[in-house]
C-alpha cells in the first residue's frame, strides 16, 4: 500500500558529490545511504536521492494545507456537500463563516449552478442548498466543518433528485417516530486501479486466485487497500459519523464499512457523509472508488448495501411476531423495493454469490441466500431485527431506510393479500 498511497513523481536519480550536494529544499529525500569499507582502503560512501523534477513547491503547499488557523482567526471553512444529478454522485464547495457553529440552523442557505450538475435548465439554473447535518472536517481539522445539504428550487420545492425531503416526511410521521426505527447499513465498495478500471491488486487484464482467502484476509497476497479502509475508518470517527466497523470483503479489492445503529433520517446523513470522506480519501490516494453492484462479471461477488432494520416493537418481547408481519408486508411490495434499491442490481441479484433472485422474494433464518435474513439470535430470543439483503451498493440510503419504514409501519395490505402471502411464505402471523 505504500506505493499506492504515496505520490509517484518523476524522479531523477543522481550520485551526490561532497562538493555539490543539493540543499534539503531541492532534494525530496535520501532513499539510500551506504558506506562500504574494505581493509586497507578509505571509506567510500554514496547517496541516491530523489529530486522532484516538476514540483519543487510540494512541501510548502503541504505545510499550508496543515496550517492551524485557530490562533489567528475565529473564521472557519464550511464544506457544503450535496448529491448531484445522477443521484449517486457527490458535489461540494466551500465558504467562509465568521465563527464556529454547532447546529445546521445557524448556517446560511447557499446556491449552485444546477445546469452544471444535471439538476436544472440553463435558463433557470439556480438550486438552493439547505444545510441539514454538520460533521467535523478531518481534512482541514480545527473548527472547520462538513455540511450535508439537500436541494430545493428558489420557491422552496424539493428538486426531483432530493430524496431526503421525502424521507424526512416519513420519519416525522407520528407512528414512525414512536417506533424509533434503527438502521445498521453495511456499505460495500470496490477499489480500482486508475485508468484501467480494474480492481486494486489484480494483475491488469487478468485475475487473482479464486475467492476464498480474501474475506477478512490478512497478508500482502490477500488484502489490497487496507490503508484506505483504515484511513477512512479514522476519518469517520473524527468527523462524528456513527461508523461501527469495517472488513475486507469476499472479492479481493472490495471492502465494507458499517454505519449504525442510527435512528431515522440520521442513517442517511451519516452514510452520505461517510461516502464523501471515502471519495476524498481515494482521490488523495490516486485510487478509483466504485459503488457498482457488480464491478467484475463472472464468479465474483457483487457489492451490496445490506440494511439491518428494527423498530421498538421488534426489539421488545414478542418482537419476532412483529418481524414476521414486517416480512409479510415486504414480500407484497417486493418489486416496489427492487425498483428503488439501486441501478444495475439485476446483475448482482442472480441467486448466486450470497444473493436471492431479483424476481423472487424469500426469507430465512441465518440464510444469506434470501431476500430477508433473520439472525439465529433473533429467533432464539424472540426479538431483534431483520436484514434486508437486496439493496445494491449504489442505493440511496434516504430511499431505502424510509421505504422500509413506510412499508412496515404505514402501509397496510388487504386481508386477502396478506393471507395468500403468509401461506406462500409459510409465515404464521
Amino acid at each position: 500500500m505504500a506505493q499506492i498511497l504515496a505520490a509517484s513523481p518523476t524522479c531523477q536519480m543522481r550520485l551526490a558529490k561532497p562538493s555539490s550536494t543539493p540543499s534539503s529544499k531541492l532534494w525530496n529525500s535520501v532513499v539510500l545511504k551506504q558506506k562500504k569499507q574494505s581493509s586497507g582502503s578509505k571509506v567510500r560512501s554514496f547517496k541516491v536521492m530523489a529530486l522532484q523534477s516538476d514540483n519543487s513547491t510540494i512541501n510548502r503547499v503541504e505545510s499550508l494545507l496543515n496550517l492551524d488557523t485557530k490562533p489567528f482567526t475565529d473564521r472557519i471553512i464550511a464544506e457544503y456537500i450535496w448529491i448531484g444529478g445522477s443521484g449517486i454522485d457527490l458535489r461540494s464547495k466551500s465558504r467562509t463563516l465568521e465563527k464556529p457553529v454547532e447546529d445546521p440552523s445557524e448556517l446560511p442557505k447557499w446556491n449552485y449552478d444546477g445546469s452544471s450538475t444535471g439538476q436544472a435548465p440553463g435558463e433557470d439554473s439556480e438550486v438552493i442548498l439547505y444545510p441539514q447535518a454538520i460533521f467535523r472536517d478531518p481534512f482541514r481539522g480545527g473548527n472547520n466543518i462538513l455540511v450535508i445539504c439537500d436541494t430545493y428550487t428558489p420557491a422552496g420545492e424539493p428538486i426531483p433528485t432530493n430524496k431526503r425531503a421525502r424521507a424526512a416526511e416519513i420519519f416525522s410521521n407520528k407512528k414512525v417516530n414512536e417506533e424509533i426505527p434503527w438502521f445498521g447499513i453495511e456499505q460495500e465498495y470496490t477499489l480500482l486501479q486508475p485508468n484501467v478500471n480494474w480492481p486494486l491488486g489484480w494483475p491488469v487484464g487478468a485475475y487473482p486466485g479464486p475467492q476464498g482467502p480474501y474475506y477478512c484476509g490478512v497478508g500482502a497476497e490477500k488484502s489490497w487497500g487496507r490503508d484506505i479502509s483504515d484511513a477512512h475508518y479514522k476519518a469517520c470517527l473524527y468527523a462524528g459519523i456513527n461508523i461501527s466497523g469495517t472488513n475486507g470483503e469476499v472479492m479481493p479489492g472490495q471492502w465494507e464499512f458499517q454505519v449504525g445503529p442510527s435512528v431515522g433520517i440520521e442513517a442517511g446523513d451519516h452514510v452520505w457523509c461517510a461516502r464523501y470522506l471515502l471519495e476524498r480519501i481515494t482521490e488523495q490516494a490516486g485510487v478509483v472508488l466504485t459503488l457498482d453492484p457488480k464491478p467484475i462479471e463472472g464468479d465474483w461477488n457483487g457489492a451490496g448495501c445490506h440494511t439491518n432494520y428494527s423498530t421498538k416493537s421488534m426489539r421488545e418481547d414478542g418482537g419476532f411476531e412483529v418481524i414476521k408481519k414486517a416480512i409479510l408486508n415486504l414480500s407484497l411490495r417486493h418489486m416496489d423495493h427492487i425498483s428503488a434499491y439501486g441501478e444495475g442490481n439485476e446483475r448482482r441479484l442472480t441467486g448466486k454469490h450470497e444473493t436471492a433472485s431479483i424476481d423472487q422474494f424469500s426469507w430465512g433464518v441465518a440464510n444469506r441466500g434470501c431476500s430477508i435474513r433473520v439472525g439465529r439470535d433473533t429467533e432464539k430470543k424472540g426479538k431483534g431485527y431483520l436484514e434486508d439483503r437486496r439493496p445494491a451498493s449504489n442505493m440511496d440510503p434516504y430511499i431505502v431506510t424510509s421505504l422500509l419504514a413506510e412499508t412496515t409501519l404505514l402501509w397496510e395490505p388487504t386481508l386477502e393479500a396478506e393471507a395468500l402471502a403468509a401461506q406462500k411464505l409459510s409465515l404464521k402471523v
